[in-house]
């Protein structure tokens, strides 16, 4: 396991102040504030540590509220809406310098039968034959007027292994594309059997490019780039299939629409063997400096 994977697994490893109230540690991400990602996939941690062992992450809904500091902690407060005799349902709210910041509901269920069909795995190049972030990224080195978003970049993907299909947004500057995206990713390392672990790193991982397809459509190169401003503003995630987020996962995304500012992603994840494990929709804000 790499010292990175090891460094994020620490940031998801809540501590628990009172029955129902947790905190966590936040570091800076490649923009000044929190990584969205790593807010929601703690907010689900807190979540998961109040249900029963045997129901499992099936669902979540987020908003985020406000820009998080990432020099404070973050306290999570978990209600306790619902146990029913399949359903868990739980409402977590993140609060920093004594303002929420971040909304989460997740829902888990008990395991069951039922009808079973899904949407065909898209073609895609094995990960192998792709480059790593490490092989990819200095080749844009001469895009960014500051050379430390290379490394902070570099730094964001240490404890996950994350290869674009094709060129990122910041790879083809001015050329609108297909508003579509695919990137492999896993972790850089084994992790242990937890299913909530591994539903809550790809919860981590899902903040990072699906707003890419957003920016292809318009020939953007994002916020490491500054041609747009931008955060997330919602969040949502289904949990299909089984999956372990150590072994390598297709996200296949695209943008359905943009206007007024927002722009809209929508996802599926696959495992390597075609299983379609993961929906994801998110929406953004998404806006032209002036």
């Amino acid at each position: 396991m790499s010292q990175a994977l090891e460094s994020l697994l620490d940031l998801l490893d809540l501590e628990r102040i009172e029955q129902d109230i947790f905190r966590g540690q936040s570091r800076s991400a490649v923009v000044p504030r929190v990584f969205g990602g790593q807010v929601a996939a703690q907010a689900l941690v807190a979540a998961g540590r109040t249900v029963p062992e045997d129901r499992l992450a099936h669902s979540l809904h987020a908003y985020f509220l406000r820009a998080g500091d990432p020099g404070a902690p973050i306290v999570y407060t978990v209600d306790r809406i619902r146990d029913g005799r399949s359903f868990t349902t739980r409402r977590v709210v993140a609060v920093q310098h004594g303002q929420p910041i971040f909304h989460l509901s997740a829902s888990f269920q008990t395991y069951e039968e039922g009808m079973e069909h899904q949407a065909d795995m898209p073609s895609a190049p094995a990960p192998e034959t792709l480059p790593t972030a490490a092989e990819m990224l200095p080749r844009y080195a001469h895009l960014f007027t500051e050379p430390v978003v290379i490394d902070r970049l570099l730094e964001a993907r240490e404890a996950v292994d994350l290869r674009y299909v094709d060129a990122p947004p910041f790879g083809t500057v001015g050329e609108p594309r297909e508003p579509r995206s695919q990137v492999w990713f896993r972790t850089n390392g084994k992790l242990a059997d937890d299913p909530l672990l591994h539903v809550c790193l790809a919860t981590y991982v899902s903040d990072m490019t699906l707003l890419d397809s957003v920016l292809l459509a318009h020939g953007r190169g994002g916020w490491v780039t500054g041609d747009v401003v931008g955060a997330s503003l919602d969040h949502a995630m289904w949990f299909h299939r089984p999956f372990r987020a150590d072994e390598w996962l297709l996200y296949d995304q695209e943008s359905p629409s943009a206007s007024g500012g927002r722009g809209l992603g929508q996802a599926r994840i696959y495992t390597q063997d075609g299983q379609l494990a993961i929906s994801v929709i998110q929406e953004g804000v998404v806006r032209v400096p002036r």
